[in-house]
């Protein structure tokens, strides 16, 4: 499956209607961008079942400031539309692999758990 290029038009879509949404925040000035970018290409085309997005932060400046972007190439992974995932710098191909594995995997009851507990704490 190839990339989805996502825009502040399309990002809630995108990410309402898909399970899994890995997503890349890049800039076309950024080497290590380029060099992250054959990478998630090539993972994108192992996982039929995940949606592998790509956001332009010179273009898309809302999305890089509504998500704190700060650093890129930046990663960040949303299942069931919660973020699970989210960490600055290019990851070697193996640990891209090893990551949508896990996120794959993870007890996303049990995520929702602990969010519901961290509010209740935060709210008493």
């Amino acid at each position: 499956m190839a990339t989805v290029e996502l825009t502040k038009d399309n990002f809630d879509e995108v990410v309402s209607g898909n399970d899994i949404v890995i997503i890349d925040f890049w800039a076309p000035w950024c080497a290590p961008c380029r060099n992250f970018a054959p990478i998630f290409e090539a993972e994108s085309e192992r996982h039929d079942d995940v949606v592998f997005a790509k956001v332009n932060t010179e273009e898309e400046r809302e999305l890089a400031a509504h998500f704190q972007i700060r650093s890129i190439p930046t990663l960040m992974i949303f299942r069931e539309k919660i973020i699970i995932f989210a960490q600055p710098g290019m990851l070697p191909a193996n640990v891209l692999t090893e990551l949508v594995e896990k996120a794959k995997a993870l007890d996303m009851d049990e995520v929702r758990r602990q969010i519901a507990e961290q509010e209740q704490q935060g709210a008493g």
